[in-house]
């Protein structure tokens, strides 16, 4: 490697360290190949590598303090086995599920309206394919299987591309259905719903619309006139209002990270019997209703008395259902 300046020696070495670590057993014309250079000089490299190293807490150099290769397979077989790495191999790496699992979320990013097209989540997602310590699964994202949701998103996708507002009809939790003229900003999924948040020009604000409760949209020929980066979105995906309904309820203390959205600030928070017990502020109590039902057995509604009757009729009349269909 005698042609070699000092820096594009190094700048070799850290490319063919970590090769030769993926291609374990690779052969001396294998490398050659892959880099574009002499056998000769991937010869030169692995005996520089195999002096290399980091000195340990002597500040001398022991014998785990260097590369090491199977030497035997080296001279008669021109094989590169590595034997003993150094700092390397310290660094963690991701395994080929832990990979896939962040590529699955990469992927539900990319979805978001806020996010399509964008380039970065494309690049770490590569990075991550090639950086596992394994291939990581073939896999692809679907919210919705029965594709009601699918077709919403992509319709929002599509509004947020083309710069244009989505008209929709809207059924609130007081059962009453309007047509809203919405900017779309961004979408959310909270436990097993999907929430679109966006300009509202009906209200005038920025609302929060579930997405199973959304039919009839239709992409308009309005531009947007509000984008997420121009509009300050509340970190919370449901904000209080003075119309709100106070609900203590007592909870495993392992599920209060699951009701953060619906504790207001300066709630007191106290300990019961090895559960807490808090205040939730509600809209309406079938939300209430919903939101105890998806945490059976761990939550369970305290006062008002009118707020447990409500959960109580409700899960009877469930429960009666069940009875019926059987």
């Amino acid at each position: 490697m005698a042609d070699f300046q000092a820096r594009d020696k190094l700048a070799f070495l850290l490319s063919l360290v970590p090769w030769l670590m993926e291609h374990d057993g690779a052969t001396v014309q294998q490398a050659a190949e892959h880099f574009g250079v002499s056998e000769q000089q991937i010869r030169d490299a692995v005996e520089l590598i195999a002096v290399s190293g980091i000195p340990g807490d002597t500040d001398t150099y022991q014998h785990g303090d260097l590369f090491d290769i199977n030497w035997d397979a080296f001279e008669q077989r021109d094989e590169i086995v590595l034997t003993n790495l150094v700092a390397i191999d310290d660094s963690p790496r991701l395994s080929a599920r832990e990979a896939t699992a962040l590529i699955a979320g990469l992927q539900y990013l990319s979805s978001l309206p806020e996010n399509a097209g964008s380039a970065t989540l494309a690049r770490l997602t590569a990075k991550l394919s090639r950086g596992a310590s394994a291939e990581p699964s073939q896999l692809g994202v679907e919210g919705d299987p029965d594709g009601g949701l699918n077709q919403t998103l992509a319709l929002i996708r599509d509004s947020v591309a083309r710069g244009l507002q989505l008209e929709l009809d809207y059924l609130d939790s007081a059962g009453h259905r309007e047509r809203r003229r919405v900017d779309p900003l961004r979408v959310e999924s909270l436990d097993d719903d999907w929430y679109l948040r966006g300009w509202c020009h009906l209200r005038e604000a920025v609302r929060t619309f579930r997405l199973d409760r959304i039919s009839n949209a239709v992409i308009t020929d309005a531009p947007i006139e509000h984008r997420a980066e121009e509009v300050r979105l509340p970190d919370r995906l449901f904000e209080p209002s003075p119309e709100d309904l106070e609900v203590t309820i007592e909870v495993a203390p392992a599920a209060m990270p699951l009701l953060a959205d619906y504790i207001p600030d300066g709630a007191v928070s106290t300990e019961h019997d090895g559960r807490i017990r808090t205040t939730l502020r509600v809209s309406h109590f079938h939300g209430l209703k919903r939101l105890i039902a998806s945490m059976s057995g761990v939550a369970v509604v305290v006062a008002p008395e009118s707020a447990r009757q409500a959960v109580r009729e409700w899960a009877a009349a469930g429960a009666a259902r069940y009875r019926r269909d059987a």
